[in-house]
């Protein structure tokens, strides 16, 4: 068996989608990927985790997945979530809408994002 070139490289080279993902959540403390931008959501999903965000007073980077088809399957295959928006914190995948307002619901969301250090307590 011999080595390819693209056996040889690392993860990030050769799966630059998947780079992009990685060093966007490693960068921002809170990342919100999503079909719009926090400004302009385009569904209601995305629409509804802003709000919440919002409410809570956190801030956060959103990503608009409907920009790029790659970006949209990659990070599915990222978190192995099948939906979008996804919330990230601190590199960590919180989850989906359903995730993000049954935590809220509950007051888990702020003391998790004051824990991670991204919200005054």
């Amino acid at each position: 068996m011999t080595d390819t070139a693209a056996d040889t490289l690392p993860a990030a080279e050769a799966d630059p989608v998947r780079a992009f993902i990685a060093k966007t959540v490693a960068d921002y403390p809170v990342v919100l990927f999503m079909k719009g931008v926090p400004e302009q959501p385009r569904c209601g999903f995305s629409a509804q985790v802003v709000q919440i965000l919002d409410h809570v007073g956190v801030d956060f980077v959103g990503v608009d997945v409907l920009q790029d088809e790659a970006l949209r399957q990659g990070i599915k295959a990222y978190s192995d979530w099948p939906t979008i928006p996804q919330l990230y914190v601190k590199g960590e995948f919180v989850g989906g809408c359903d995730i993000v307002r049954e935590m809220f619901a509950a007051g888990e969301l702020k003391p998790l994002l004051t824990e991670k250090g991204v919200l005054a307590a």
